[in-house]
């Protein structure tokens, strides 16, 4: 069985982080997406919100399941049984970090690869922290992320 990890702190998701899991979903047999936990960073939505608005976001992706880590995520996906990293890229500008993340993860361990997957370009512009100050600046973030992130980002306060 071919299983990927997809790993970020998705905080938010957005439909560009859903269109690469899509696609992701599509190669594998198996893909867990990795909300990554860092006790050192206080998060937009907690790691426990996020978890759970990502398993509403997915419900029709069979194949996919979602957890939360914290640590390294080379060990997250030796844990896993994983064979690949999912890493999403959405213009050039992404290309060096991610390839930097790539190297040491391969210098970690040599076992797990790593492949990186590109959004459509009509959604190369969002990200989460676009998406947290629009919402923040009291902006229509509705288009930008998943029908369950933004109906529950309509019962919070963006002062809160």
């Amino acid at each position: 069985m071919r299983i990927a990890i997809y790993p970020g702190s998705f905080d938010p998701i957005t439909h560009g982080h859903l269109d690469i899991l899509k696609n992701a979903s599509e190669l594998f047999d198996k893909v867990i997406i990795a909300v990554a936990h860092n006790g050192a960073k206080t998060g937009f939505l907690t790691t426990e919100e996020r978890v759970k608005l990502i398993k509403e976001s997915i419900k029709d992706m069979p194949n996919v399941e979602v957890d939360s880590f914290e640590g390294l995520t080379i060990e997250y996906a030796k844990k896993h049984g994983a064979n690949v990293l999912i890493r999403g890229l959405r213009a050039v500008s992404d290309f060096e970090f991610e390839m930097q993340l790539s190297q040491t993860n391969s210098a970690l361990c040599s076992d797990i690869k790593t492949v990186f997957l590109t959004t459509k370009p009509k959604y190369n512009f969002i990200s989460s922290t676009t998406i947290k100050e629009i919402w923040k600046n009291d902006g229509d973030i509705s288009k930008f992320v998943p029908e369950p992130v933004y109906n529950y980002l309509k019962t919070k306060s963006p002062r809160e």
